[in-house]
């Protein structure tokens, strides 16, 4: 068996990109939206390196310090630029985050991802907006032209 540990923390947020996705999608399709359309527009709002980074806030005092370990490797790891649409310590701490998800479901510890998923996400606040840019905003005002 791998020891996941000792994988590079860039190799940790590929596959934690992954597990986060179906996390998201997951809850997306639990909260009772049906449209892919849609469903896609509101994933963007979970995996956004800004909303990552916030729920990094809301996880690292549940976090055992194994977990901030793989958790800062993953932020610290090197050859990740930051792409223009966040700031460049939003997406390290967004990558620390998915190495940590990342080694959790590597790890088998499938259900703990779960549990810091609901950490990070409450499900009794509403779902998180596109913070950079606004447009779920601009799209619900908008009326389509007659």
């Amino acid at each position: 068996m791998t020891d996941y540990r000792l994988l590079p923390g860039a190799t940790l947020a590929y596959a934690g990109d992954a597990v986060f996705e179906i996390l998201v999608r997951r809850r997306l399709i639990e909260s009772g939206e049906t449209l892919p359309g849609k469903m896609s527009k509101l994933s963007l709002s979970y995996v956004k390196a800004t909303a990552q980074s916030q729920a990094v806030d809301r996880l690292t005092p549940h976090l055992s310090e194994e977990e901030q370990g793989i958790y800062r490797r993953g932020r610290n790891a090197h050859g990740i630029s930051a792409p223009k649409s966040a700031h460049t310590l939003e997406y390290r701490r967004a990558t620390g985050l998915e190495a940590l998800f990342g080694w959790l479901c590597l790890s088998g510890k499938v259900e703990r991802a779960g549990e810091l998923f609901d950490i990070a996400f409450p499900k009794t606040e509403p779902m998180p907006k596109n913070f950079s840019d606004g447009e779920s905003e601009k799209e619900e005002k908008e009326e389509p032209s007659a």
